[in-house]
This record gives C-alpha cells, structure tokens and sequence, in this order.
C-alpha cells in the first residue's frame, strides 16, 4: 500500500496537476485558483500540505468497487456538507434537511460517485479554513474544482486497491 500520494501544478496550468503515486504519473484537476494557502470559504484554492485520507464514500448505485482498503460510506439523497462557515457543523457530514448552507453529497453529474475526505480543516478544526476539500472524480476535459483534487474514474478505481487509510495526500 502507498504511504504517500504527491501533488504538484503541472508546469504552466495552475488548476491542472500531476498525481504522482507509485511510479505512475496521473493528470488530475485542482483547484481554480491552483494550489496555495487556503484563505477561506469559496476561494477555490487546493490547499498545500499534508492531508491523511480519512474516509471514502461512494454511490454504490453507480459504482461496483472491484477492490479497495478503505471502509466506506453509501452516500444517500440524505447526505450533504456544511459549508456555512461559523456553524458549529461546518465542514461535517449533516443530512440535507439541515437548515444552514451545506452541499448535497448526490449530484446529477458522476463528481460525486466516489469521494475520498482529506483531513484539511477536520481534525486539527480551523474555523473558517474551507470546507468540503475531497479527493473525487474528475470531469472529462479535467475542468477546475472548487479547492478539491479529481482524477478520472478509470485512475480512481485502478487507484483504491493501492491506497487506504493510512495514506497521505501531500500538495505541494
């Protein structure tokens, strides 16, 4: 299994990266405002660092895991993330008859068919750090995410069995 999972900015395309893992070179999408200090809510910035993987959920109506080292969690149409920061569930799983703002976890799109959560803002809690910094799906032209960092299915899933709970995502 892989200890580590690096993360740079393609040379030239700040919202484009490179994920590189095990020998392997995988493009991945970043943030819309590369990758840098994270300064808030809604800045669009993939924050540099180290982040442990900590959970992995996954819309198991769309997709059939052939392997992988993590324990998951079914996202349903209840599922969403608090992203009203100063909540005292900011940047928490919450069911989406929650009142403040937050995100629905199911989407039209397959962003969302399977995500990883980076301990960026979870464990050590900053407050008003941003929120929802997942490691998903990509879409097809690698578009950027709004601070997270995607991967194609196809590298997601030849991905799972190599990594788990005990690898750390380092951006840099």
């Amino acid at each position: 299994m892989q200890k580590f999972i690096r993360i740079r900015a393609q040379p030239g395309h700040r919202t484009k990266g490179l994920l590189l893992v095990g020998g392997r070179v995988l493009p991945c999408a970043l943030g819309r405002s590369g990758i840098g200090i994270k300064r808030g809510e809604g800045d669009g910035i993939t924050p540099l660092g180290h982040f442990p993987l900590l959970l992995m959920m996954l819309r198991s109506e769309r997709v059939k895991l052939r392997a992988s080292n993590f324990d998951w969690q079914r996202i349903t149409k209840n599922d969403g993330w608090c992203d009203e920061a100063g909540d005292r569930n900011y940047n928490r799983a919450i069911p989406t008859s929650y009142p403040k703002s937050h995100e629905a976890l199911t989407r039209d799109d397959h962003l969302y068919d399977i995500v990883i959560v980076m301990d960026h803002n979870i464990t050590q809690h900053m407050g008003v750090g941003g929120s929802a910094i997942f490691f998903h799906l990509a879409h097809e032209d690698y578009r950027p995410t709004e601070g997270c960092v995607a991967i194609s299915r196809d590298h997601m899933l030849w991905l799972l069995p190599r990594i788990g709970p005990e690898t750390v995502m380092i951006i840099e």
